[in-house]
């Protein structure tokens, strides 16, 4: 009771201090704008380097929205659109600015219109097969799930810039894996506080979503709770509960929840990220949970907080993901897993405590979780394709951040120890084309390789990646030291090497403008990593294997 009562006392300074507080023209430092009823999107223009100001929503004296975005200040590099469409038609709607100095540029240079892609960058480091965001900052995949033959991806969002920020859901549909519908917003920060990570689940035809709120208290520090939020259209427009949050703790870090329902025990299970740990609940009915147990001290890698879990039954296995930030093998995030046994009450671990297991050796890869629901039994995921130690440097401007192509999760075994395999979902077959006589910026390599190969891929400017594979140490590896544009950060440069459990006999490399993916074709090893050429790598070179090369339909 103390802890609801304490989250309670939050919500009530929220409502006092923000949304539905009156505001008065006099507390308003800039109105920038009397926005009319036949222009939908006012358009912000932004600049990165700009101290963050606050943008505000108001409807008839009372604040409707509030949220941080960096307005220019000197110059414009990009636009990004505030919706009017949800406050028009409902009173006297003006839009204010706090904190950005009256002579600012941002002030000249708004604009007001239907134009959903107005002044929409080309970028060059735009992904042509990979999710990614129209404008805006996109990290963790969350919330996804199949249904009606839609694959419904979820994504931490800030619409109000491409940095970090402000977050809300977006959310894309696709129904192939790789041309995704953008489906707008579909939670956005309320009384509780900004939309962290979550999951969804499909229940008797309607959608359950369940995330993380976290805001700031007076007191320092923030409040993480768990909410839920019901769906009847698909999963495009979401009412939240109305006794949220459902579950809460003082511990800090206490987020990104994943729920099942488990047919072993006919309830509902929840993991949870808590530190280090990952604590395990039950539930019947998804508003009141017990705590089973906790997995985590002393196992695997503890380099930084533990982050996004998933637990998913493989076979006759139960397998537990860990997303981990820092401690990742090179540096910064990425993910690691635990395989085992799960009675619906406690996860046991098959392997010794020391023993340290990631699904992906690359420096691009985190923030893995699973499609609920997906057909066939199938564990479909997807990753983050990014690194917290340089995200939001990329050079990329008005987008920051793409999704790896879906993985299918299997299990191998090698020696005493199981593994899970990652191979690309079969979706990405379908995409393949004409075969070419050298590569694109969009395309897939299949390399046939001996005991020992080495790739080469190159540009007319002397940039190249390299990767060797070594069939004696069964070892992977990719360089990126001299792959392009390097100096936006001193962590990104690197070598990443990876075991491969036994011997490759195929490799299968997918290139998309500003990201290499390679795997094993027998799902043993994978490899994540962006680079951001000068132009295309356009040359290669194979010592060791024979190589073809696909076109991919895009």
């Amino acid at each position: 009771m103390m802890k609801r009562f304490l989250m309670t006392m939050v919500a009530v300074m929220t409502l006092t201090m923000g949304w539905g507080q009156v505001v008065t023209p006099q507390a308003c430092e800039q109105s920038i704008v009397m926005p009319k009823e036949t222009g939908r999107y006012l358009w912000l223009p932004i600049e990165e380097k700009a101290p963050e100001g606050k943008v505000q929503v108001i409807v008839s004296g009372m604040l409707q929205m509030e949220q941080n975005v960096r307005m220019a200040r000197e110059q414009v590099e990009y636009y990004v659109a505030l919706d009017l469409q949800p406050y028009q038609g409902k009173g006297e709607l003006r839009v204010c600015v706090q904190n950005v100095p009256t002579g600012s540029v941002c002030y000249k240079k708004l604009a007001q219109n239907d134009d959903a892609d107005f002044a929409l960058i080309d970028e060059k480091f735009r992904p042509l097969y990979h999710h990614t965001p129209k404008r805006g900052w996109m990290n963790d995949p969350n919330g996804m799930f199949y249904k009606d033959g839609v694959w419904n991806l979820y994504y931490q969002y800030n619409p109000y810039g491409s940095m970090w920020g402000n977050m809300h859901w977006g959310h894309s549909s696709s129904t192939d894996l790789i041309h995704w519908k953008d489906e707008g917003v579909a939670l956005a920060p309320d009384v509780w506080g900004t939309m962290f990570s979550g999951s969804c689940i499909v229940d008797n035809g309607g959608v359950v979503a369940m995330y993380t709120a976290s805001r700031p208290t007076p007191f320092g520090g923030d409040v993480q709770g768990q909410c839920i939020a019901f769906s009847n259209d698909g999963g495009k427009t979401f009412s939240k509960y109305e006794g949220n949050p459902v579950l809460t703790a003082e511990d800090k870090d206490f987020r990104d929840p994943r729920p099942f329902w488990n047919e072993d025990i006919k309830a509902w299970n929840l993991i949870l990220a808590v530190g280090q740990e990952m604590r395990i609940y039950s539930s019947s009915d998804l508003k009141e949970w017990k705590h089973e147990s906790s997995f985590g001290k002393e196992y695997g890698n503890h380099g930084g907080v533990w982050e996004c879990p998933d637990l998913m039954k493989i076979g006759e296995k139960w397998v537990l993901i860990c997303n981990i930030n820092p401690g990742g093998p090179f540096g910064g995030s990425a993910t690691q897993y635990f395989v085992g046994q799960f009675d619906g009450h406690k996860f046991t671990c098959e392997s010794k405590p020391e023993v340290t297991k990631w699904l992906d050796y690359g420096k691009d890869h985190y923030a893995t979780v699973s499609f609920y629901n997906a057909p066939d039994n199938r564990r479909t995921v997807l990753a983050w394709m990014s690194n917290w130690q340089y995200a939001n440097q990329v050079p990329t401007m008005q987008f920051r951040s793409a999704n790896s192509i879906a993985r299918d999760l299997g299990l191998f075994t090698c020696g005493e120890e199981t593994y899970v395999s990652v191979t690309p979902s079969k979706e990405m077959l379908a995409m393949r084309g004409a075969k070419l006589k050298a590569p694109t910026e969009a395309c897939e390599i299949v390399i046939d390789v001996k005991k020992q190969a080495e790739i080469v891929l190159s540009n007319a400017k002397g940039e190249q990646v390299t990767m060797t594979y070594d069939g004696q140490k069964q070892t992977f590896s990719v360089d990126r030291t001299k792959s392009g544009e390097v100096s936006f950060s001193a962590d990104f440069p690197c070598v990443t090497e990876a075991p491969t459990y036994g011997t490759i006999k195929q490799l299968r490399i997918f290139i998309d403008r500003c990201s290499i993916e390679a795997f094993d074709a027998d799902g043993k090893m994978a490899m994540t990593n962006l680079v951001f050429p000068s132009e295309p790598y356009n040359n290669i070179k194979v010592k060791g294997g024979k190589v073809t090369i696909y076109e991919i339909k895009y």
